[in-house]
């Protein structure tokens, strides 16, 4: 049925008029509205003609004040003109005005209100919403006018300082030293634009874990941790509409007491104060041992904890605060075992009465939260609950992977749920501080299920030192303001909205691809737990693509670096350079320990060399600080970069960076053969244990025409002089790379099979290597009858494939597969959404995804599922999916099986999975037949999030990331 014949013409033109009449009364969300050309009524902000005034109520918000302040500065930056300022509704022939104001604060926004120019209905009641407006003679002298207006105080800085990062001021451009481009003319777009009220009510970050970085900086820079230093910070939340502060507590900091300036501050900027999860109403533990007394027990010191409970809540006053309540043990330690569920909540209940008794007034007027952190979770898991108006803090396991969420039963608690996560952590199995090793789409995966779970009221991120945090700290504020705006599909072009807003449009694709690859690269282990071992250097090539993945970023990055405009080049490299160029620095100096151990096994010039490339790398990473700190912006950021990264010996961090040990070995002069083959057969000698390093290879694993291998031989130098070689082949289908050199320690010789000459059968030729005097046969089997597959074929007893390489996906009605790009140790990730949805009884109909693969022989097969390492967020029986070959019974697998120890204990699996950023979980199976054959996932439970499959057929090798994925062939 056509549309014509429902409506007829009059009735549709009524229509269309009445929609184009309401449309221009909606703001317009997430909009560009300031512009460099001239549109049809736009506001004139500056051109060659025209300037703007700025004009506020003197009687709004000091906040509000000081942010307009902060605009008038920054249109400065943009346009080299500053313009005038002015604390007074009186005004005459003003022709182009920006007016900023609270409603119900401001004389000016009462005034547009009286003159129905502002809706009063559009941000009454509203939290943190502000709308920003074109509008013509909206006062008497004011021809036209851009009016700024919040619901409250820092609804109206939010849109203030959105005006300014729409100019292009970057949020970044203190902390970071991002620069200004420069605008001759710039014009607001006639129209009404807002970005709504925020998603989640309070946002903000823990200044943690911060000496010596963060603490010696300040201190030469500022004098201390004072108001002065806070106020950079402050601003800084505010232009990323942050609104909440765990400020630094190390020892001996103590926010309220270093400088009383800096909780009068905080509220004036429109920062909501609190304190960590184990320092109770507003009290710094530091306090405690300056200002208590005895022992921190309630058990036993009840009168002593209340009295300095008391002073917290007292010195607090009116200040915007959230109260934490509860208490752990003595520094951020759990309290003991014994303690009762019923203790805990008399210390709530007590620290509850100090509260209304100080205040004046109910404690459920005074916001409160409890954070259920490491052992409380224990408690809350026993079902303690905490009165309605106190937000419930759940929290993550200190590596970003989210504890326990709330159930639908639990969401009608009045005051909500809250995040505390981590982007730094002090603590088991090794701290990590130094570098961002935070991939944002591990953060979204995880604050999606926390969002989609009712989780709305509190996200915190602890940030460490801030710097070099911040991509995910903007990812994390831009989230939780709102998440409805970033589904995992748009995570690839949040990369690069960032990189715009810190360098426009220069190299913006490029630049992008550097931050989502370098934060990749890092997750896999973070730059504090990496060791020698860590990278296989014999298996899979695997320590070999590590190196060349970071380098090729390098190369990547300096030529970026290199072309760059003076101005933005110390942005830059704090922002992407210095990051790439010590991770990469780092993870070469480990594969380099590794190769330096590999070769001294085997008595090898090469380990020499590799001993002094580790100690060249060493150096080189002092080098790379030294610069960050003393040439970067003049020893602006000096100390921000010390925190020890090197020598880690447990958990703790060391007192200095320290090279890994290498060894040196005693060589003789004259040049020696030896040799290697990847993946090579070594000869049985009976008794002798045919592992030895001084043992060589004689058999290469075998070649087939499907997977058209390349294997090297590794020839090796035992002795000080060069060593010449020669290699010869029996048969012309043997290809070799080069078939002479000459190496001082080590050089790798390519081997393949020319398919069009071998013959269609199994048979074994040969390549005999020459050099120092020796000569060796190395066999080279291959097996010419293997010709067809499908699917991801076999490689001598392995197969592996990416999770989103499927062949097939099914989705249900409700439920389907999503892939995030990029999350993941080796590519991008395979989930299930809606998050929300309930457990799958297995049917036709639930979602699956097929992979098809191809073994040569029949027999067992053991299947590797690597999966991020999610807890058991639901509390129930754990995460589970189903697995099968074929159509063999489908396997019912949990991936939280066997964690019955909490991971604050330091349980083994947590440990583990954390530290490789995975879990392995296992499965057998068995194929009757060789050919092909299909593995099958099915969803049982939301929450898992697949990575990666490897199907041992026999002849998996060890390696940090499994092996590489298989060639795939689609018929």
């Amino acid at each position: 049925m056509k549309f014509k014949s429902i409506l007829n013409s009059k009735v549709f033109s009524i229509l269309l008029l009445f929609l184009c009449v309401f449309s221009t009364s909606i703001a317009q969300e997430n909009q560009n509205y300031v512009s460099t050309t001239k549109s049809k009524n736009a506001f004139v902000l500056k051109n060659s003609n025209q300037t703007s005034t700025l004009l506020v109520s003197p009687n709004d918000h000091k906040g509000v004040i000081r942010a307009f302040h902060d605009l008038q500065n920054d249109i400065l930056k943009v346009t080299d003109h500053k313009p005038e300022l002015k604390e007074t509704i009186t005004t005459s022939n003003e022709k182009n005005v920006i007016i900023a104001g609270t409603l119900g604060k401001s004389e000016l926004i009462d005034q547009l209100v009286d003159q129905k120019i502002i809706n009063p209905k559009e941000l009454e009641g509203k939290w943190e919403k502000f709308i920003i407006k074109t509008v013509k003679n909206p006062l008497p002298g004011i021809k036209s006018a851009l009016v700024i207006v919040g619901s409250d105080k820092r609804g109206t800085i939010y849109g203030i300082y959105d005006l300014s990062e729409q100019l292009g001021v970057s949020p970044w451009y203190w902390w970071a030293d991002v620069p200004v481009k420069k605008k001759n003319e710039v014009y607001i777009k006639s129209g009404t634009y807002t970005d709504g009220e925020p998603a989640v009510k309070y946002r903000g970050i823990f200044i943690n874990d911060e000496a010596p970085a963060f603490r010696n900086w300040a201190f030469e820079k500022f004098g201390g941790q004072n108001h002065k230093l806070y106020e950079t910070i402050f601003e800084l939340l505010l232009r990323n509409k942050a609104n909440y502060l765990w400020p630094a507590m190390w020892l001996p900091t103590i926010f309220n007491e270093d400088d009383p300036l800096n909780p009068k501050t905080a509220d004036e900027y429109g920062i909501v104060m609190s304190t960590s999860h184990h320092e109770p109403l507003m009290r710094s533990h530091n306090e405690w041992y300056k200002f208590g007394g005895g022992e921190w027990n309630y058990e036993t010191n009840k009168e002593k904890l209340q009295e300095f409970w008391r002073g917290g809540i007292e010195r607090m006053g009116d200040y915007e605060s959230v109260v934490t309540v509860g208490m752990r043990g003595d520094g951020d330690d759990a309290m003991s075992e014994e303690t009762a569920v019923e203790l805990l909540e008399e210390i709530i209940k007590d620290q509850r009465e100090i509260i209304a008794d100080v205040t004046g007034k109910p404690a459920n007027q005074t916001p409160q939260v409890w954070a259920v952190y490491k052992e409380v979770q224990d408690y809350f898991d026993k079902g303690m609950r905490v009165d309605e108006d106190i937000i419930m803090l759940l929290c993550d396991d200190n590596w970003g992977n989210l504890r326990i969420l709330p159930k639908k039963e639990d969401l009608n608690h009045k005051a909500g749920y809250g995040i505390y996560y981590h982007f730094d952590y002090v603590g088991s199995p090794v701290s990590y501080r130094w570098l961002n090793t935070t991939q944002i789409e591990r953060v979204w995966e995880q604050m999606n299920l926390a969002y989609m779970h009712g989780v709305k009221d509190l996200w915190l991120v602890n940030v460490g030192d801030i710097k070099p945090m911040e991509l995910p700290i903007s990812f994390f504020m831009d989230y939780a303001w709102n998440p409805d705006a970033i589904q995992a599909k748009d995570l690839p072009n949040y990369y690069k909205k960032w990189t715009h807003q810190q360098f426009g449009n220069q190299f913006n694709s490029e630049i992008a691809e550097l931050l989502s690859l370098y934060t990749k690269y890092n997750a896999r282990r973070t730059p504090e737990m990496l060791e020698p071992e860590t990278y296989s250097v014999k298996n899979y090539r695997e320590g070999e693509r590590i190196v060349k993945e970071y380098n090729n970023l390098v190369k990547k990055s300096e030529n970026i670096y290199k072309q760059l405009p003076e101005n933005y080049k110390s942005s830059y490299y704090q922002l992407v350079h210095s990051p790439i160029l010590l991770s990469a620095n780092i993870n070469e100096m480990y594969v380099a320990a590794g190769l330096n151990k590999y070769y001294a096994r085997r008595g090898a010039a090469a380990a020499n060399f590799y001993a002094d490339r580790v100690k060249e790398l060493f150096y080189k990473d002092a080098e790379l600080t030294k610069y960050y700190h003393e040439k970067l912006e003049n020893g602006k950021w000096n100390h921000m970069m010390s925190q020890t990264h090197m020598g880690y010996q447990s958990w703790a961090h060391p007192p200095l960076n320290s090279m890994p040990a290498v060894t040196y070995v005693q060589i003789p002069k004259t040049a020696e053969l030896g040799y290697f083959l990847e993946y090579g057969k070594k000869p049985f000698w009976g008794w002798l244990d045919v592992e030895a390093d001084f043992v060589f290879s004689e058999t290469f694993l075998e070649f087939d025409p499907l997977n058209n291998q390349d294997y090297y031989i590794d020839i090796i130098n035992r002795g000080q002089e060069n060593l010449s070689y020669n290699l010869k082949v029996k048969e012309d289908w043997i290809k070799l790379s080069k078939n002479k050199g000459t190496t001082e320690f080590h050089e790798k010789v390519y081997v393949t099979i020319d398919w069009e000459k071998a013959p269609k059968e199994k048979v074994i030729g040969e390549i005999i290597i020459s050099g120092g005097g020796k000569e060796y046969v190395i066999k080279v089997p291959i097996n010419g009858t293997i010709t067809k597959g499908e699917g991801f074929i076999e490689n001598n007893g392995v197969i592996a494939f990416e999770a989103v390489n499927f062949t097939k996906k099914h989705n249900s009605k409700d439920i389907k597969w999503t892939e995030i790009q990029n999350l993941g140790r080796t590519n991008s990730s395979l989930i299930i959404e809606p998050v929300t949805a309930e457990r799958q009884i297995l049917s036709k109909n639930t979602p699956r995804v097929e992979y098809d693969f191809t073994v040569f022989k029949a027999g067992d097969l053991k299947v590797k599922t690597l999966v991020s390492p999610t807890q058991d967020f639901k509390k129930k029986d754990g995460l589970k999916f189903a697995i099968a070959i074929d159509n063999e019974k489908p396997q019912i697998i949990n991936i939280n099986e066997g964690e019955e120890m909490p991971d604050w204990k330091y349980a083994e699996w947590w440990t583990k999975s954390v530290g490789d950023h995975i879990k392995t979980k296992i499965s057998n199976h068995k194929v009757n037949k060789p050919g092909k054959h299909t593995l099958k996932i099915w969803m049982v439970d939301t929450g898992i999030v697949f990575q990666k499959f490897v199907i041992d057929a026999g002849d998996t090798k060890q390696s940090y990331l499994g092996a590489p994925e298989s060639k795939y062939i689609k018929q």
